[in-house]
């Protein structure tokens, strides 16, 4: 079995589709929604052993839909997102971790957080001291896990 290694036009029409409703552009904020062509653009790039199941969440789409996602009237398009929401399984989870990933690693979404646009190492992110005691009904369990040698 050959794997596919890009999406077809079809595909791409309701991959542009579905991430706008996945994530909308914003005035509020000035910024692009999730079919953005840069956000479209790296999406494609960088599905590598993702292109599978993406693609079977979009053929899943268009099942639901009894046509391209993207052919179908806006009003309807609600539902049939949410019917793969429901039955859409792994391929329809990594279609939506595709979709927030590539997006939130766009500059212009970065800079809307206020996020400084570099790799988060070697300099890292410093966190805030959480409450450490959360972690006491873990370690009253004991033994349990295996120790580090």
């Amino acid at each position: 079995m050959s794997e596919q290694l890009t999406l077809t036009p079809r595909q791409r029409d309701d991959l542009r589709t579905i991430a706008a409703m996945i994530i909308p552009a914003s005035e509020e904020y000035n910024v692009p929604g999730a079919d953005d062509e840069i956000i479209q653009a790296d999406i494609l790039a960088t599905l590598g052993r993702d292109t599978r199941p993406v693609a079977a969440a979009l053929d899943h789409l268009a099942r639901l839909a009894g046509m391209p996602l993207a052919d179908l009237e806006p009003a309807a398009r609600a539902g049939v997102a949410q019917q793969l929401r429901k039955a859409g399984g792994v391929p329809a989870a990594t279609l939506v971790r595709v979709v927030l990933q590539c997006y939130y690693r766009d500059d212009r979404v970065l800079r809307s957080l206020g996020l400084e646009l570099r790799a988060p190492f070697p300099r890292g992110h410093v966190l805030p001291d959480g409450d450490w005691t959360l972690l006491d009904p873990v370690k009253a369990r004991g033994g349990s896990l295996r120790r580090a040698t």
